[in-house]
């Protein structure tokens, strides 16, 4: 895992940029798939058949929050726009790396009040000192990620994007391990969920599945202070019971539960009072799906040095493989 996580971790693919990573997803597990296409929107779809007609989707998202260069100046700075959310106390003094593979660091105007920060008094600095000289490097429209930087812990990892590469590694592991599946397994690796989850919403319409999992971060409350989340970091992957996208369906949610139980798999039940997953296009595609979220607590999300937990992940993988016999 510490290999695979690692790749895909520094791997670069922004929401709409995201064929890089799906590239490397794709020759992880073609050979153990019985077939793996993109749709037109970039989504990575690897389908293991099953004996009945019933359908499972699994998904994660593959791309990242990120950068896109809005303007160059005459002194060669780059002013930029964020791609997903990207807090601007966060950003300052950052690295990162640009799809040209140039790397700059984030710097702001002078300002004397720090709550008077934005995006809009941000800019990169690649080095440059004219705009001509920028221009030989940089184009309007390029976006940018943090810059790779993975660390194994004994027991977590720290990285960036690991929202949700985390996520894709567990359908990773998942997809080779699963054999003779009983339903058909639809693994998709989405693109654009940063920016609405919009990959998921095309995917789903065209698979039309009986039943997704979303397989995505979610935010802890075990760090000083935090917002209170009954949520820990290590304590297993949480089955999440609502966020702003979704109310889970009582059934998904209780039949992962009792997966886990009979399982001796460790769990913790996930209330997400902002954002959202996958879960929230696949449970509205076409008439509805029943749909639920495998979550992986996760500390500094939307920054370059999120942390998840080893054990977490595993027990993630553990989960999600017990779903493949939902008796439907």
């Amino acid at each position: 895992m510490d290999k695979l996580l690692m790749e895909l971790s520094d791997s670069f693919g922004p929401s709409g940029h995201e064929q890089e990573i799906t590239e490397l997803i794709k020759d992880k597990i073609m050979d153990y798939c019985d077939e793996v296409k993109k749709d037109k929107l970039g989504n990575l779809i690897a389908i293991k058949k099953g004996k009945t007609d019933k359908k499972i989707m699994y998904a994660a998202h593959a791309d990242e929050i990120g950068v896109l260069v809005t303007y160059i100046d005459e002194n060669g700075f780059i002013r930029f726009t964020n791609i997903g959310g990207l807090s601007p106390y966060l950003l300052l003094g950052h690295k990162v790396k640009l799809q040209s593979n140039v790397t700059g660091v984030i710097g702001c105007e002078r300002i004397t009040d720090i709550t008077k920060l934005s995006l809009e008094k941000m800019y990169i600095d690649i080095g440059a000192n004219t705009k001509e000289e920028a221009e030989e490097l940089v184009n309007i429209g390029d976006v940018g990620t943090f810059y790779p930087y993975f660390e194994v812990k004994p027991n977590h990892y720290i990285g960036k994007a690991l929202d949700d590469r985390a996520g894709c590694a567990v359908l990773i592991s998942a997809i080779k391990e699963i054999e003779d599946p009983e339903h058909n397994l639809y693994f998709v690796f989405t693109t654009q969920e940063e920016v609405g989850l919009r990959g998921a919403i095309t995917a789903s319409y065209s698979i039309n599945p009986d039943m997704g999992i979303a397989v995505d971060v979610t935010g802890v409350g075990d760090t000083p202070k935090a917002r209170r989340m009954a949520v820990s970091l290590g304590k297993g992957p949480a089955i999440k019971v609502k966020d702003n996208s979704i109310m889970v369906n009582p059934m998904v949610k209780d039949m992962l539960v009792k997966k886990a139980k009979d399982n001796g798999i460790p769990y913790q039940l996930e209330v997400l009072e902002f954002g959202g997953t996958d879960s929230g296009a696949i449970h509205l595609s076409r008439e509805g799906a029943w749909a639920g979220v495998i979550s992986l607590p996760c500390r500094y999300i939307h920054t370059n040095n999120e942390m998840i937990s080893k054990n977490d992940i595993e027990n993630a993988v553990k989960l999600l493989k017990l779903t493949v016999d939902f008796d439907f």
